[in-house]
């Protein structure tokens, strides 16, 4: 049986640094989504769950409600995430590496159309609202549930039903003849 989130919470008030080891592996990929929800890029997701994992300790104490330590958590990633997204839109450039490896011929076919679909998604999954891309990757990628969506991200179970709806008929719209998305369900 998994420990619980507030016994994981107190042990690692005290210091076990296990405990908090356990906790922030538990909530790592969760945490990921729902950076790269906000900041688009996976570098930069890697940065902020950083920031957040760091926040996180040296914030434990302000954790009111350790039994839902996993929103306390993605709220911190949230708010770290929308900070890094004001600091990048202001630093926006167009990064010139990918355009070279494709005019040098380097990149196999397969490469090209793997790393064209992935630029497609990418710029669909960024024309989605903040939420929706949330809800997608989490449910999609992460495989969670709606209940536990909403605990995590503090809306209400018709609301994430509604913003995976939403998102994933918009991703449709925008990727056209990729079938890759599955159908609504849960």
């Amino acid at each position: 049986m998994t420990e619980s989130d507030a016994s994981l919470v107190a042990r690692a008030r005290l210091g076990e640094t296990a405990a908090l080891e356990t906790l922030l592996r538990r909530y790592f990929r969760a945490a990921y989504l729902v950076a790269l929800a906000r900041v688009g890029n996976r570098a930069d997701a890697e940065d902020v769950c950083q920031d957040a994992f760091v926040r996180c300790v040296e914030r434990m104490q302000d954790c009111r409600n350790p039994d839902s330590f996993g929103a306390w958590l993605i709220e911190i990633v949230r708010n770290t995430a929308h900070n890094r997204g004001d600091y990048l839109r202001v630093r926006a450039t167009e990064p010139i590496a990918s355009h070279l490896e494709l005019q040098s011929g380097m990149r196999t076919d397969a490469a090209v159309e793997r790393h064209e679909l992935r630029d497609q998604l990418v710029c669909a999954l960024a024309r989605l609202t903040s939420s929706q891309r949330e809800v997608v990757l989490l449910h999609d990628l992460e495989g969670w549930r709606h209940a536990e969506i909403a605990v995590h991200l503090d809306l209400s179970v018709s609301m994430s039903r509604r913003h995976l709806s939403d998102g994933r008929k918009k991703l449709r719209e925008l990727l056209g003849d990729y079938a890759t998305l599955e159908p609504d369900h849960d």
